[in-house]
């Protein structure tokens, strides 16, 4: 005879005076018999094949930081539910950033509620990367930078996430600083502005990353300058030729470190962080120096002017940005152009990510790494690993 007791234990009894006791646990985590949540069944040392308790939705994963992100978490044992939208063979590659089954892929829709709980359903961490810099029919920069933010941080607190990240950017005020290009400033950045007041109303407790400029593998930024569309030839347009712009670009691992960070410590809760880079630099000087790295100076025949005079590079960028089915080419753009040219407003009062601990990389550190594949004559029979001066580091701005 076969029995359940109360207690969960089952009783086979085959003959009166010999009984068997089989012990079976309601749940192998639980002392109480009370079923544990997903993240508190932390099992291993640490690594891919470990379990850290850590469930994170991370939205905009096939982004140029999201990517990063995922591998990141994947690398100390974090399962991964990777919300995606469109071909679902673009989201295909990051099911290496975890071990068996800890990658989850999950279709969904910024504007469908219900696919976003089910992306957020299991989590205790989730990751907001979504962004549009630039408009489309279907998406507006408050479509996705406002209501889309404050629509994930919503659902997130109803679920009963622990920590929302939310990446915005540094610039972000509802009166940027004009740059001179566009009548009323920056859109974007003021849609940015908004945003943050949207997650913060709807889930106070979240934690958020202005980034300034970010470069690294596929970004917007190194390939940006460096595409032959941005320039005349060798001659390369800036607005007052770059000397009053000052930037201070980060790199990307830092700003990935900067958020596992904050995840792994309760104490980051609705804090605000500036993510920049540890110099700050004229654009002018960003920009020559960059084109050093690539071997195309003075002799090749590389030339910085002022773009204010020059109507044939302003027109290029108009019928770009009016012609451009897609993504306008290198990313070109009014709106671009006008963030591009705006100095990084870095605020004393605010944390950075040293605070998180973070040991920030240089700019002479990691470029020329970044700019080796457009490194002049690479492919027509120059090595880029023979020796040869390294390119003079571009002067700092005292701040």
């Amino acid at each position: 005879m076969t029995m359940i007791t109360s207690t969960g234990l089952k009783l086979i009894t085959k003959h009166p005076p010999i009984v068997a006791v089989t012990y079976i646990r309601l749940n192998n985590y639980s002392t109480n018999n009370q079923i544990l949540n997903l993240s508190e069944l932390k099992r291993g040392t640490g690594g891919r094949s470990s379990f850290n308790g850590v469930v994170a939705t991370v939205f905009g994963a096939t982004g140029f930081i999201g990517r990063y992100i995922c591998n990141r978490l994947g690398k100390c044992g974090s399962q991964i539910i990777i919300p995606y939208r469109g071909d679902n063979y673009e989201p295909l590659r990051l099911k290496l950033v975890g071990d068996l089954g800890q990658v989850y892929f999950h279709p969904y829709d910024l504007r469908d509620e219900e696919s976003i709980k089910k992306c957020i359903k299991y989590s205790n961490v989730v990751v907001n990367l979504v962004g549009r810099d630039w408009e489309t029919r279907n998406f507006k920069f408050d479509d996705v930078n406002v209501e889309g933010a404050r629509r994930l941080a919503r659902l997130a607190k109803a679920a009963g996430v622990e920590r929302f990240i939310h990446l915005s950017a540094l610039n972000a005020s509802e009166t940027p600083n004009e740059a001179g290009l566009l009548p009323n400033g920056s859109r974007w950045l003021r849609s940015k502005a908004r945003g943050e007041e949207a997650v913060l109303e709807e889930f106070p407790e979240a934690t958020i990353f202005r980034p300034s400029d970010v470069y690294g593998q596929e970004d917007r930024f190194v390939r940006y300058y460096a595409h032959p569309w941005r320039r005349i030839g060798p001659l390369f347009p800036l607005w007052h030729k770059g000397e009053k712009t000052e930037k201070q670009p980060v790199y990307v691992g830092d700003v990935v470190t900067g958020i596992m960070n904050a995840i792994k410590d309760p104490d980051t809760a609705g804090k605000i962080y500036q993510a920049v880079g540890p110099k700050r630099y004229l654009l002018s000087e960003l920009v020559d120096y960059f084109y050093r790295i690539m071997r195309k100076d003075d002799e090749w025949g590389y030339k910085r002017y002022d773009m204010r005079w020059d109507p044939f590079f302003q027109l290029r960028v108009t019928l770009t940005q009016k012609l451009s089915l897609n993504w306008p080419i290198a990313h070109l753009h009014w709106e671009k152009l006008e963030r591009e040219h705006l100095s990084d407003d870095v605020q004393s009062d605010i944390l950075s990510l040293e605070d998180l601990g973070v040991n920030l990389t240089t700019i002479e550190q990691q470029m020329p790494w970044e700019f080796k594949p457009w490194t002049y004559a690479i492919y027509r029979g120059q090595d880029p690993d023979e020796p040869f001066a390294a390119a003079a580091p571009p002067r700092t701005v005292n701040v």
